[in-house]
């Protein structure tokens, strides 16, 4: 542990625990306390945990109140040690993470990885943030560039999105502990789509939802805590659709440069996931932005506020 810990560090990378159950749970309840210790002795203030399988004992279930009552526990417990939380399989939260900010996050949802096995349908993940996300932050575990999987079958053969969809859910689903999903060499592919991954922050000051048809749309502009950098998702369902908007939200008589990663012409979540386009420039607040999005498509769109060299190399938006 310290030899991984010293390689962690040497690398800039801070690392958390995974406390996967298999659904023993008072198994879990009687280690929790020497776990919890355990990463505070070394350093990890967050904890992914997970409930997979059956309940033990045998009767309860995830959603009955004996279920309920360990998740508030270890909650709790984990608050003692000062460790951060983020819930797999666990009950739909409804605002605890109010009471406890600790709980960083849940699951508690079908996540992305029900988007191929599970068949998780286009409009899925627009519905979501007036359903799940009402009640605290969800894990969906974003991210997935190869959405191809070989080994199964028909419907369930591919994730049911673009590329660049996957990069707005990073704005649609609101959670300040997120996951780049997907293998290493999957990115690495993609390296200038991945930039957005790479600048994207995880907590907000402020959001606004721009436009939004529940099961259909939405759109969102978040702008990153302690800065004045914004960031805009925008996702859509089976259909394609154009999305449009002003950036009024930004800064007047200040300049941003904008780069825009939007679906390829030729984009399709069956057909050409992986086609997406890149267009960068300067803009106001007094710009209109507008973005092509394929069937179960997307677009994101960083903000940065602009430098004086920036505005010397680069154009206006048109």
């Amino acid at each position: 542990v310290k030899m991984l810990n010293a390689y962690a560090a040497d690398k800039g990378v801070k690392l958390m625990m995974h406390h996967e159950t298999s659904g023993s749970v008072r198994n879990y309840e009687r280690h929790m306390d020497k776990a919890y210790q355990f990463m505070v002795d070394n350093g990890y203030n967050a904890v992914k945990s997970g409930y997979v399988g059956d309940i033990i004992p045998r009767g309860e279930h995830h959603y009955g109140q004996w279920m309920n009552n360990h998740y508030l526990y270890a909650i709790q417990k984990a608050a003692d040690y000062k460790v951060c939380v983020n819930a797999h399989e666990a009950v739909r939260p409804t605002g605890l993470c109010r009471t406890y900010p600790n709980l960083i996050g849940n699951e508690s949802a079908r996540g992305t990885e029900y988007e191929a096995f599970g068949g998780s349908k286009p409009f899925h993940t627009t519905l979501l943030p007036f359903t799940r996300l009402i009640g605290g932050p969800m894990d969906y575990t974003p991210g997935i560039f190869d959405t191809q999987l070989s080994f199964l079958p028909g419907e369930h053969s591919f994730v049911h999105t673009t590329l660049a969809k996957q990069l707005a859910l990073y704005l649609t689903m609101y959670s300040p502990l997120q996951m780049a999903a997907d293998l290493p060499e999957s990115y690495e592919r993609y390296m200038d789509a991945f930039q957005f991954i790479k600048d994207v922050a995880v907590d907000w000051d402020d959001s606004q939802y721009l436009e939004a048809e529940p099961g259909d749309y939405i759109t969102v502009a978040r702008k990153a805590k302690g800065t004045n950098n914004w960031f805009v998702g925008g996702i859509t369902d089976e259909n394609p659709r154009r999305s449009t908007f002003t950036l009024n939200f930004l800064d007047p008589g200040k300049q941003y440069v904008a780069t825009l990663y939007a679906d390829g012409k030729d984009a399709d979540y069956e057909k050409n996931p992986t086609s997406y386009q890149i267009t960068k420039g300067l803009v106001t607040a007094k710009t209109k932005m507008s973005a092509q999005l394929a069937r179960s498509g997307g677009f994101a769109l960083s903000l940065i506020e602009a430098t004086p060299a920036d505005i010397k190399a680069l154009k206006k938006w048109k």
